[in-house]
């Protein structure tokens, strides 16, 4: 069973427990969706990890871990146009990992916590024989009826994506910064549509965006696709890295056709803003139109966390 069949399984079981009008949305998108009771916000919660051997190696810095650890669950709280407001944090710690890699994994999560204003409220810590595992749980809010979702997408809307992509590995993996800001100015304009951020690779999460969106298509446009320096310096086709390397971490979202104009124009942050396609219709697929203007179709493509057996 792979990654997306579980997840799809999941979500057939529905929601034992939940009490009615609490929930606004369940799994399948960035963050839950929860009714703020009382208040003008929706509160989104968050869970993420990160595990030794598949999200850092054995040389990576412990506090670029720690940071990594909670910009992964921040950048799904942008996604979503929220705002953190706390986290908790269990550390599964194999032996090598213990004392002061434990110490410099602490200070990383401090400074990210210092620096996105998301104070580490508490958590638990535990060995484990296997490998070094970190879960973020997290806590946010959003002006209540403004989340942005992956199900909001419409044919003919324009798709962006912020940043530069592919080649992660090389480093930038541990150093993004999560959208915040980017990801609640987007909350706040008319016309956004569906919402993501960019982790298991372009055309995999612009999929899941179609896919949530009623299985609408996509057109792609390789010259605009915005390619990182370091997919360049990768073995292999730059723009196949970028279409499909994951862990940027950026944001990547519809815009309806009458508004994308007035959002470029109006855009007031120095991270880059880049049209790279429209959506099309119910059943066309993903395409990408080439330099030369050949269209050929393609498949998504990305990081698989479950592989199908």
């Amino acid at each position: 069973m792979g990654e997306l069949d579980l997840i799809r399984w999941i979500r057939t079981r529905g929601l034992p427990g939940a009490r009615r009008g609490l929930v606004k949305v369940g799994p399948g998108d960035d963050c839950a969706v929860l009714a703020g009771q009382g208040t003008g916000w929706d509160l989104l919660l968050k869970t993420d990890g990160v595990v030794a051997g598949v999200h850092f190696g054995r040389n990576a810095s412990a506090g670029l871990v720690g940071r990594k650890a909670l910009a992964r669950a921040l950048s799904d709280i942008a996604a979503t146009g929220g705002e953190p407001v706390a986290a908790v944090v269990h550390a599964a710690l194999a032996r090598r990992h213990a004392g002061r890699w434990a110490r410099e994994l602490q200070k990383g999560l401090a400074r990210a916590a210092g620096l996105w204003r998301c104070p580490v409220v508490g958590g638990d810590v535990s060995a484990t024989p296997g490998p070094t595992t970190l879960a973020v749980a997290l806590l946010g809010r959003v002006e209540r009826g403004r989340a942005l979702l992956r199900s909001r997408a419409r044919p003919g809307d324009r798709i962006f994506v912020t940043g530069e992509l592919g080649g992660s590995i090389l480093g930038r993996h541990l150093r993004f910064d999560p959208r915040l800001a980017e990801g609640r100015w987007l909350a706040r304009r008319p016309g956004v549509g569906g919402a993501i951020d960019v982790s298991d690779g372009l055309t995999r999460d612009l999929g899941h965006i179609l896919e949530e969106s009623g299985g609408l298509g996509a057109e792609l446009s390789a010259g605009m696709i915005p390619v990182a320096r370091a997919a360049r310096r990768m073995k292999g086709d730059p723009l196949g890295h970028a279409l499909a390397d994951g862990e940027d971490y950026e944001l990547l979202f519809t815009v309806r056709p009458g508004r994308a104009g007035a959002l470029v124009r109006s855009w007031p942050f120095r991270t880059r803003l880049t049209e790279i396609g429209v959506v099309r219709g119910h059943g066309s697929g993903l395409w990408l139109r080439e330099n030369s203007g050949r269209r050929r179709r393609i498949r998504p493509a990305g990081w698989e966390h479950l592989i199908t057996a």
